[in-house]
């Protein structure tokens, strides 16, 4: 899975446009979001096929200005402030969390400024979070 990180006209049907494009061409969005910013709007969205995705909407004059690797988090639900302790462990590690939204099964999705670290950061939680028979995953 990646991110792409696309950059809209902050105008009316653009996300649609983005949607019908990728729905005919068999290309399913796993989670994002769409931010506003002016007269732009960025979105990030998690994709399997980052470079078709990216082919096919260059061909519809949809620029992905990005593909950014992903930390997929799963957080316990079942304990309060799982993303504050999570994103902790991140700042600790001095890792900068570039973007952050959740993926369609409730997962933790971020894209940061130093993966491989993130991703160390990543087993560690979940070795020490998820090591019980009730929470296994």
């Amino acid at each position: 899975m990646k991110d792409i990180e696309i950059l809209f006209k902050n105008k009316p049907g653009q996300l649609a446009l983005m949607g019908e494009i990728l729905g005919k061409n068999n290309i399913s969005l796993e989670g994002g979001g769409v931010f506003s910013n002016g007269d732009f709007s960025t979105a990030h969205f998690l994709v399997k096929e980052a470079e078709i995705a990216k082919e096919t909407l260059a061909e519809a004059s949809i620029t992905v200005t990005k593909i950014n690797d992903v930390i997929i988090q799963k957080l316990r639900q079942d304990i309060p402030g799982q993303l504050g302790l999570f994103c902790r462990e991140l700042a600790d590690a001095n890792i900068n969390i570039i973007t952050q939204y959740s993926d369609d099964v409730n997962q933790l999705i971020v894209v940061v400024d130093n993966h491989q670290k993130a991703k160390e950061v990543s087993e560690n939680w979940m070795q020490s979070n998820w090591n019980n028979d009730d929470y296994s995953i």
